[in-house]
């Protein structure tokens, strides 16, 4: 194999390379080593680092490779061969690492009770600080090929990544009780508090996290449509108010149960009402709950029972006065009373 006199690497186009390992081991005393801005290199014999040598230009000897004099005995002087393995490291920081949770965090949405399947993605920094843990660490079971990318720490680094990630959002919309759907405005401090929990991970490795965000929190369109649903019931109540709503609701039920022959007999006669009592019960909410936005438009004629307009003096049906009129007392008193039941005076 031939001996190189100038060690160096120049780098790849793309800066997706995390480490690259120089393709000699023999070299000489006296060779160059060239180690570019953005590198680190890294001397290592029989697995153990020799010496690390940050950027700049080095004439390797025996005084800037101490530790490698001791572990192959090189003479003082003179071209003499020797063997290594030689790294160059990227130290510069790599910031469009993207991230996304695999599985969906289940939980249960705290303000509608509608479950859930959270999913987040986001982005991050890192940057190598210290090569001799990060070869410790990681390097020694990475060397089978001539290159290795960031994509490769991603998966070694993704098991704790979602972990964090998961859960700071599930303590985030549990504990403090806030909707999946109100989580937005949180992502900036979710982001810091996911950052500070992730560091000691990556700082064991050799290496510092420059950024780290949470871009978005999202579910399932099925998911959001169980929720779309309760805030649109939620608008009609607050809508109608409380007691038209219940009624709105039950005259739904029943409506469509006495729209369906098959439907009365099944759940009235079933439940110990008759067929007419079901007939019964549907003409009169036809005539009690109409409409229920414009109920309070609307007036029962005192001879016929039919609804109509509040301001109406007579039936429109039947030709009933319905007109109200005022007790010597001042009580008002519908058509056909007798007698006042405030004072009791004879009308």
């Amino acid at each position: 194999m031939a001996i190189f006199d100038v060690v160096r690497f120049d780098g790849l186009r793309s800066r997706e390379w995390l480490i690259y390992k120089f393709p000699s081991e023999d070299l000489t005393l006296g060779s160059q080593l060239i180690v570019q801005e953005g590198q680190a290199a890294l001397f290592v014999k029989n697995g153990t680092i020799a010496d690390v040598f940050m950027p700049g230009k080095y004439t390797l000897s025996t005084e800037n490779l101490p530790i490698l004099k001791g572990l192959v005995n090189l003479p003082f002087g003179g071209r003499t061969p020797f063997s290594a393995e030689i790294y160059f490291v990227n130290t510069t920081i790599k910031m469009d690492i993207n991230w996304g949770t695999t599985d969906p965090i289940q939980l249960v949405d705290p303000k509608y009770y509608v479950k859930l399947r959270v999913r987040a993605f986001g982005q991050m920094g890192i940057k190598v600080r210290n090569v001799v843990p990060l070869f410790r660490e990681l390097i020694g079971g990475m060397q089978k090929n001539d290159i290795v990318k960031f994509d490769k720490i991603k998966e070694y680094y993704r098991g704790v990544l979602i972990i964090k990630v998961k859960s700071s959002i599930a303590d985030e919309i549990i504990t403090n009780k806030i909707s999946a759907l109100e989580i937005s405005p949180k992502l900036e401090e979710l982001s810091e508090k996911v950052k500070q929990q992730i560091v000691p991970e990556f700082e064991q490795y050799g290496f510092s996290v420059s950024s780290f965000y949470i871009q978005s929190i999202n579910f399932p369109d099925e998911d959001f449509e169980k929720i779309n649903k309760i805030l649109e019931e939620k608008a009609t109540f607050e809508i109608m108010g409380e007691n038209r709503y219940v009624t709105k609701r039950s005259f739904d039920v029943y409506e469509g149960v006495a729209n369906n022959q098959s439907g009365i007999a099944g759940a009235f006669v079933a439940g110990g009402i008759g067929l007419g009592a079901a007939s019964d019960m549907r003409n009169s909410m036809h005539q009690t709950v109409e409409n229920p936005l414009n109920r309070e438009d609307k007036k029962i004629c005192v001879s016929c029972g039919v609804s109509i307009p509040i301001n109406s003096k007579f039936c429109p049906e039947c030709g009933a006065n319905n007109s109200t009129f005022t007790c010597e007392c001042g009580t008002v008193l519908s058509p056909g009373t007798k007698f006042c039941p405030e004072c009791g005076k004879k009308q």
